[in-house]
């Protein structure tokens, strides 16, 4: 009988972005990063900046570094990135090789959002379907009475996994990687599962997280979670914020 080998010993392709801001239906993003590994070694990253088109806030500069100057000068057109990025992640899909990253609902909401805005579809409608390997609802599942925040730094220092100029999106997919090939050493199940089941079970494990924590909020006397915060890997745009960022 044949044995499949671990999917973090074959094709990954992780992907990370830096933004404006942390609302992922109206922000944009102002750097990506697409790296390609194969066999635990990269063979190929196709990173870049981005021109949003708008002021980039003092805080998110503070978060990345990049600058409205840096990124008028440097940036690739949004409408362009966006294409590139879509491509890349259907492109990846239909092969049926593992998109990996941390907190990719953020990421990949984002990307579906400005593509529906920039290219006329979203990412289903163009037949993704992932599968999509998240550290961060990996974490959260196999080592769940763990304490403490789960940042990628954290992950990071936690796994072992150096990571260096953190928030910036090469360095932080490149991170990722380590953080998921570690995490298939520590947890036997992890590694042995194929990565379609995983992206179902992910969406589940995510759901059940969501749901725990919002009644956490709600105990402490703070709103609930949003219904799209429920939804992974692409949560569904809400409609107002969606005409603002249209505008």
């Amino acid at each position: 009988m044949q044995t499949m080998s671990p999917w973090h010993t074959g094709e990954l392709l992780a992907f990370d972005l830096e933004t404006t801001g942390v609302e992922r239906f109206s922000d944009v993003p102002v750097s990506f990063a697409l790296v390609r590994m194969v066999d635990g070694v990269v063979v190929a990253h196709d990173t870049a900046l981005v021109d949003p088109g708008r002021p980039i806030p003092p805080p998110a500069t503070a978060v990345h570094g990049i600058t409205d100057a840096r990124a008028r000068s440097e940036g690739m057109p949004l409408a362009t990135a966006v294409a590139v990025v879509t491509a890349a992640l259907l492109d990846a899909s239909r092969r049926g090789v593992p998109i990996a990253g941390m907190k990719l609902d953020f990421d990949l909401t984002m990307v579906d959002a400005c593509a529906r805005h920039h290219l006329g579809f979203g990412l289903a409608d163009a037949g993704f379907g992932g599968p999509v390997l998240d550290a961060l609802v990996l974490d959260r599942h196999f080592d769940r009475f763990r304490k403490g925040r789960r940042t990628l730094g954290d992950l990071c220092a936690h796994y072992d996994v150096v990571i260096e100029h953190a928030h910036d999106a090469l360095a932080d997919a490149r991170a990722t990687l380590g953080v998921l090939e570690a995490m298939c050493r520590h947890f036997p199940d992890l590694a042995g599962a194929p990565p379609p089941d995983l992206h179902r079970w992910q969406a589940d494990w995510h759901r059940e997280w969501a749901e725990s924590f919002s009644q956490w909020r709600t105990r402490k006397g703070m709103s609930p979670l949003d219904a799209n915060d429920w939804e992974w890997p692409i949560a569904g745009a809400p409609a107002e914020p969606l005409r603002r960022a249209a505008g």
